[in-house]
């Protein structure tokens, strides 16, 4: 039978909350917030559904880059030609033409900080198993399906406008924590405000995120737009020992895109905090234990259990502990017998795995008899329903 019990769980960090969150009303059409130490997702607005992401979809691009970097399939100094393809690309660009050969370094940050959907295809053409922006779009999408971003479809390099270009903001929030944890010697360039480049595009030089010179510790990730998808940006900012990753689209202009990102990222830090609500080892609950040379087992977290929570509100969490019992001897020290499950009001559910304090043998003859003996009396004083 499935066993469960509830228990109160008292945080052992200052400021542990058990009311819920104000839910932040956001006018993005999309979007996503997690916090990255605990995997907590603070706000979930149509963040499954794929829509157009514009120039956030160049994240994909240079993720496929750095791979190829890391991997020694491309060098940062090695300089690439640029095709008539690449040239015929309009909106953001480096203004690169069939003349030149451009250095990696520069493509990254022509991507990075100018938004360059000619330096997107250099790369794409580079890199693509048949030489075409197609085929690394193809590529791109079947690199992205075994990353996890199941709603992720690309037709071209950089986000330009094609009905079948797609990404849903939980994919693209996911891509930001890959880029971060994967490439960190590469992500300091998305912190970047300025790049003049060979000095042909004065008008272009500047990064378009608009958090990174405001100092709440916002440092990357792309911005987007385009009619279909309005102004977006795919945002990351750090705060002592905590990191935001927060995705917005369908804004209407770059001024509502800056106010409701800055006030995302001022939330998102302001009105949770972490908190410890059990330390590995300790007995979270005692199981029943059948057959054993001990009765009962103590449960554990392999792991200290760290939650986001509101910062508002009591100390205690209400929490139930779910096991199939009871538990059948014998038990190694390790096992994984239970789960605790941990839904403060107003946040996601968490379920952690609760293992065996220590181990319990099989018990002997001796309790094996009384165990079967107590069954047998307990059935014959309820009854002949309750006979053998």
């Amino acid at each position: 039978m499935i066993s469960s019990f509830r228990t109160i769980l008292t945080a052992l960090a200052l400021g542990c909350a058990a009311l819920p969150v104000a839910a932040f009303d956001t006018a993005a059409k999309a979007a996503y917030v997690v916090d990255v130490g605990t995997g907590t997702v603070l706000l979930n607005k149509n963040a499954d559904q794929p829509l157009p992401p514009a120039s956030m979809s160049k994240l994909m691009t240079l993720y496929v880059a750095f791979e190829a970097i890391r991997d020694g399939r491309l060098s940062m100094d090695e300089k690439l030609p640029v095709s008539e393809h690449a040239m015929s690309y309009g909106g953001s660009t480096m203004f690169l033409d069939t003349t030149d050969r451009v250095a990696v370094s520069d493509l990254l940050r022509g991507i990075i900080v100018l938004s360059g959907n000619d330096a997107c295809v250099v790369i794409a053409e580079a890199l693509s198993p048949d030489g075409t922006e197609a085929g690394f779009a193809r590529f791109m999408t079947q690199r992205a399906q075994k990353m996890g971003l199941t709603n992720s479809t690309f037709a071209n390099s950089n986000g330009w406008p094609a009905p079948s270009h797609k990404m849903s903001m939980r994919d693209l929030a996911l891509l930001a924590r890959l880029i971060i944890t994967d490439f960190p010697d590469f992500y300091p360039m998305f912190a970047e405000t300025e790049y003049k480049f060979d000095g042909r595009a004065p008008q272009n030089t500047r990064n378009r995120n608009p958090l990174l010179s405001l100092g709440i510790g916002a440092d990357g990730l792309k911005t987007g737009h385009t009619q279909a998808a309005g102004y977006g940006l795919v945002g990351s900012a750090k705060q002592g020992d905590r990191r935001v990753v927060f995705v917005l689209s369908g804004l209407q202009t770059p001024q509502s895109r800056a106010e409701e990102a800055e006030a995302i990222v001022n939330w998102a830090f302001r009105q949770f905090a972490e908190n410890t609500l059990v330390k590995a080892g300790n007995d979270v609950a005692r199981a029943d234990v059948w057959m054993g040379d001990a009765t009962n087992v103590g449960l554990v977290t392999a792991a200290d259990v760290t939650m986001l929570l509101p910062v508002l509100g009591g100390d205690q969490i209400a929490a139930e502990v779910i096991y199939d019992g009871p538990l059948q001897a014998p038990i190694a020290l390790g096992d994984h017998l239970a789960e605790l499950v941990i839904t403060p009001e107003g946040m996601p559910e968490t379920r952690v795995p609760l293992l065996a304090a220590n181990a319990v043998a099989r018990g002997g003859f001796a309790v094996r008899l009384k165990t079967v003996s107590g069954i047998l009396l307990n059935r014959l004083r309820q009854g002949p329903e309750g006979a053998l």
